[in-house]
Parts: structure tokens; C-alpha cells; sequence
């Protein structure tokens, strides 16, 4: 999954593809790298980040979205709000999957928008609000709670038999340094609810405060990390550097399938 954001205030490209043409160059280079889904978010995630108004996200989203599906038809495009008017728009203008992050915010409205239309949704565990997530961080009991809310949700989108559950652990969404990388340990356990896994850690703090590197120079770090991520388990790895990525998921690839001839 290559990111795309279409923000001035996103923690590492911020202001990089508000224009329109750039965005566009960015989404070709990444067909060209042979991305399987571009995700492109109008609302920074970012801790502290700046809410913005329901009209702003829609002129920067649709216009972008509405180009990219009609020069790549055949890509899919994953939309990263919390709104669920903007996923409804989205869905309409072709979008094939909806990234939410803040999972309580309108839940019962996005939860009838994705099973109206059996869009493929992100379901992504994240402690408070975006604004102030990283503040005050108390988990009772990190682990349980991370499953006790997987388990909460995935039950109320099987009700009326929606399966088409990706499940995103919340790297950086309301967790310390280390609560992250116990993240990552997690990711077997996570894939007992039998749904892919997402792990979105590109050049986010665990990588550069973790290696005390700068966000410039987290690349390495973030292919050690998602490395890592897919040889426990991970399907989808959500990142900036897509050639990087694809390298990543190939190297773990061919390892995996020498493992598997050894064996037989």
C-alpha cells in the first residue's frame, strides 16, 4: 500500500502533493513500482494534527481521487478518513477500500456505509482522539485491550455478515515507543481473527526515535521493520518508499519459498 497524502501538515511528505499534477506523478511512479493499493488521505493523522472541516477534506480528496481512478482503472485505491460521508462520496467516485483510523467516531454510520456498499474496510485500533492521542497513554493491560477491541468490533461488522475486515493494529495511535514494537509481537496473535493484518510503521517516530535517526533517514529502519512485520505475519505493508517495499515483500517471499521446498 503506497501513501499518498494530499495534506501541508502530514508528519513526513506534508505539502509534498496538494497539487494535484504531483500527486498524479506520485500515483504513476508507484503504478510504474508496481504497487498493489494507493491509499490517499486529505486529513492529517498526525499527533496534534489540525482538525479540519468536512468541506476542506472533500476539495482536497475528490479531485485527486477522481483523476487517479480514471488514469489507473484497474488500482486500487484505499481512502484514509474517519468520516463516513467522505467514504460514502469516495465509494461512489471508485474508491475499493476505506482506511479508518478513528474507529468510534460515527461508528454506526461508517459501519452502514461499508456494508452498504461491501467496500473493504480498514479497522484500526487506536486509544483516544487523534488531537490528543499520544498525551496520556494508560492501558490496564496492553495486549488484552488491543484484542478486547478487535474482537468488540469484528463482531458488530459480522451482524449482517460483512467479512471484508482488514485489520490494522494502530502503530503510533495512542501507543509509547515500546508498546509499538510490542505491537509488532502481537501480530500472531492478531492473525487468529483469520482477517489480513496491516502494519503502517513507515518512517513514524518508533522507527526514528527507536534508531535516533532522523524521519529523512528511517528508511532502512522501516525496511527492518516490515520485514519483520511480514515474517510474523503481516499481508499488507502500508508505506512512502514503494520500490523499497516491493523489495521487501519479495526478499521475505523468497525466503518463505525456499523454506517451503526445503521442507518437501
Amino acid at each position: 500500500m503506497g501513501i499518498i497524502n494530499l495534506t501541508p501538515d502530514s508528519f513526513y511528505d506534508g505539502g509534498k502533493y496538494i497539487n494535484i499534477s504531483n500527486a498524479i506523478q506520485k500515483a504513476q511512479e508507484m503504478v510504474d513500482n508496481k504497487v498493489d493499493i494507493i491509499d490517499l488521505g486529505a486529513a492529517s493523522s498526525r499527533p496534534g494534527a489540525k482538525l479540519i472541516s468536512l468541506k476542506e477534506e472533500e476539495n482536497r480528496l475528490f479531485p485527486t481521487l477522481i483523476k487517479i481512478r480514471e488514469l489507473f482503472p484497474n488500482i486500487n485505491i484505499s481512502i484514509d478518513t474517519y468520516r463516513y460521508q467522505i467514504a460514502e462520496q469516495a465509494i461512489k467516485y471508485g474508491a475499493n477500500i476505506i482506511n479508518d483510523i478513528y474507529v468510534k467516531k460515527d461508528e454506526k454510520q461508517m459501519f452502514n456505509v461499508i456494508k452498504k456498499y461491501n467496500t473493504h474496510y480498514i479497522l484500526m485500533h487506536m486509544l483516544g482522539e487523534p488531537m490528543t492521542m499520544q498525551n496520556n497513554i494508560q492501558y490496564n493491560c496492553f495486549n488484552q485491550e488491543i484484542i478486547d477491541f478487535f474482537t468488540k468490533k469484528i463482531k458488530l461488522l459480522r451482524k449482517d455478515g460483512f467479512e471484508k475486515i482488514i485489520i490494522d493494529p494502530g502503530f503510533g495511535f495512542g501507543k509509547t515507543l515500546n508498546q509499538n514494537y510490542e505491537l509488532i509481537n502481537m501480530i500472531p496473535e492478531l492473525k487468529k481473527f483469520s482477517y489480513p493484518i496491516l502494519a503502517g510503521i513507515s518512517r513514524k517516530s518508533m522507527i526514528s526515535k527507536g534508531l535516533n535517526v532522523n524521519t529523512t533517514d528511517s528508511l532502512i529502519g522501516t525496511v527492518a521493520a516490515n520485514t519483520i512485520c511480514l515474517i510474523k505475519g503481516a499481508d499488507i505493508i502500508r508505506v512512502h518508499d514503494i520500490k523499497a517495499g516491493k523489495e521487501t515483500i519479495d526478499m521475505v517471499n523468497l525466503v518463505k519459498n525456499n523454506a517451503t521446498q526445503t521442507k518437501s
